[in-house]
């Protein structure tokens, strides 16, 4: 799957839109409950900049790579890299879930499918002879209370320039058995000020990449800023990744910023906070 550089695209090229997550998104508010945690009650540790993956969730990994069977030459390609968390059938069953309704492309009807043997079974008798689909889940941070597990979707559809990508972070209460959208993560009325930590995050990410950017002007007005919900819980802050083309070009992939918890304090509920000292 070629990726062009930033200058192979041109100021008048319609970007490919990136994999949809409305229909995710959807699904991980209805993962949810109608109570949030206790607010007396951290579920960030105090030791920043490390994983305290030791007291998390256990994993097992759920990895293979299929062709289509009885197939003979040239053939489409399924691959999975993903995980199961024994004794949490819950998040277990929500990643699957995820994991298939993210691979579908079309936006004005519904999947005919919401598990991964679902999508392996339509895929095998839809697929063209070039076809690959891999489908990832990791864990980007765990402690004792909370999993954060990024989903990932790459699909390249036979005689397409480039493959499709698509990412999405869940947030997942231990205790709770819940994924926490971003209106959980936030104190009430705080989504502006959510919005104007990571507009300036934003901006120093473009300063970092300042060498890349022949003109600011003209790839601000391509690219501009974009709030976000995809958002997850980290040791040192909040990890907001985006899709490709949502604020940059598809050759840098899917960019991610960090805001540290100390610029967050009084914009996150308490409970996602680190405690001070």
């Amino acid at each position: 799957m070629p990726m062009p550089s930033p200058s192979e695209i041109p100021p008048s090229s319609s970007p490919r839109p990136a994999l949809p997550l409305a229909a995710l998104a959807l699904t991980l508010a209805l993962a949810g409950c109608a109570s949030g945690p206790r607010d007396d009650l951290s579920l960030v540790p105090a030791q920043l900049d490390q994983q305290t993956s030791q007291e998390g969730l256990f994993t097992q990994p759920v990895k293979w790579s299929r062709e289509r069977p009885g197939c003979q030459g040239e053939c489409p390609k399924l691959m999975v890299d993903s995980l199961a968390f024994p004794g949490h059938p819950r998040l277990t069953g929500l990643v699957d879930h995820a994991l298939a309704a993210m691979t579908w492309v079309d936006a004005q009807s519904a999947a005919p499918y919401d598990t991964l043997d679902g999508f392996e079974a339509y895929y095998w008798k839809t697929a063209g002879s070039r076809d690959e689909v891999q489908l990832t889940a990791r864990t980007r941070y765990r402690n004792e209370r909370l999993t954060v597990v990024e989903l990932d979707v790459g699909q390249y559809r036979t005689g397409m320039a480039h493959g499709m990508t698509g990412s999405q972070l869940l947030n997942w209460d231990n205790a709770a058995e819940k994924a926490l959208t971003i209106d959980n993560l936030l104190a009430p009325g705080a989504r502006p000020a959510f919005d104007a930590a990571l507009r300036a995050e934003h901006a120093h990410w473009l300063d970092q990449h300042a060498d890349a950017i022949d003109n600011r002007d003209t790839f601000n007005r391509m690219w501009p800023f974009a709030p976000s919900d995809n958002a997850g819980l980290t040791d040192l802050g909040v990890l907001v990744k985006y899709q490709p083309y949502e604020i940059a070009p598809y050759a840098w992939g899917q960019p991610e910023l960090l805001i540290p918890y100390d610029r967050l304090r009084g914009i996150l509920r308490p409970q996602f906070l680190p405690p001070q000292s």
